[in-house]
C-alpha cells in the first residue's frame, strides 16, 4: 500500500453527508428564479461553484453582485436547515484525530464559498487538523479540473503522487486523477457504479473502517 504523506478532503457530501440539503435550497432559490427545474434537474446541477451553476441554469441573466447576493442566500438558508444536523460522518473524527498524530498533513479542497467552509470548521472545532484550504475563490477552474488538489498539495509542499484525495462525486474523483492523486470515495450521493475511474483505492459510505 502507498505510504501517503496528506489527506486531501472535499467538504460537502465527504466529510459531512448535507448535499440534500444544499439540493433543496438551490431548488427552492432556483424555481423562485423561475427555473422551473426538477429536484433530480437540480441535483445534476449541484457541482462547481456556485456563480458557475447560476451560469449554467441562466445563462448571461445575473450580475456578479447579483450572483454573490445569490450564492449569500443561497448558503444562508442551507446553514439554517442544516445546522441542527451539523455533524462529521462516522468515523472522521478518530481519522483525523489518528493521522494527524501520525504526521499525515491535511488540507480541504472545495468548491464551496469560505462562508460554508467556516461554518464546518468552527461549527465542528476541527480547523486546527488542517495545514491548507483552498475554497471556490481560491481557484480559476473548478473540478474536474486539478487545480484545486494541485493548490492543495502545492500549500503542504507535497508531491502530487504522495496525497490522498477524499471524494463524494466523480467530477472530484476526475479532478484527483487529473492531478496524479488516488482517491477515496464516499458514496453519500452517488452509487459506486456511478464511478469508472482507474484511481479509486476504494469505497465507503462513511469512515467506520477505514484503514491504510
Amino acid at each position: 500500500m502507498h505510504q501517503y504523506k496528506a489527506f486531501l478532503f472535499d467538504l460537502n457530501g465527504t466529510m459531512i453527508d448535507d448535499m440534500e440539503y444544499h439540493i433543496k435550497a438551490w431548488y427552492r432559490i432556483l424555481n423562485e428564479l423561475g427555473a422551473e427545474i426538477s429536484m433530480e434537474k437540480t441535483k445534476e446541477e449541484c457541482y462547481g461553484k456556485n456563480h458557475e451553476l447560476l451560469d449554467r441554469v441562466f445563462p448571461g441573466r445575473f450580475s456578479l453582485e447579483e450572483k454573490n447576493k445569490m450564492s449569500i442566500e443561497k448558503e444562508r438558508q442551507y446553514q439554517e436547515e442544516f445546522r441542527p444536523h451539523l455533524q462529521l460522518l462516522a468515523g472522521l473524527p478518530e481519522v483525523l484525530e489518528h493521522y494527524h498524530s501520525k504526521g499525515i498533513k491535511m488540507a480541504i479542497g472545495s468548491a464551496a464559498i469560505m462562508y460554508n467552509i467556516d461554518f464546518v470548521l468552527d461549527g465542528l472545532g476541527i480547523r486546527h487538523y488542517f495545514q491548507a484550504i483552498v475554497s471556490a475563490d481560491d481557484v480559476g477552474n473548478s473540478k474536474p479540473d486539478p487545480e484545486t488538489y494541485l493548490k492543495c498539495a502545492a500549500l503542504l509542499q507535497t508531491s502530487p503522487s504522495d496525497c490522498l484525495v477524499f471524494e463524494d462525486a466523480p467530477k472530484g474523483v476526475d479532478a484527483a486523477a487529473n492531478a496524479g492523486m488516488d482517491c477515496f470515495v464516499l458514496t453519500t450521493m452517488h452509487h459506486k457504479d456511478e464511478f469508472t475511474q482507474q484511481n479509486i483505492i476504494g469505497f465507503a459510505k462513511d469512515f467506520e473502517n477505514f484503514n491504510l
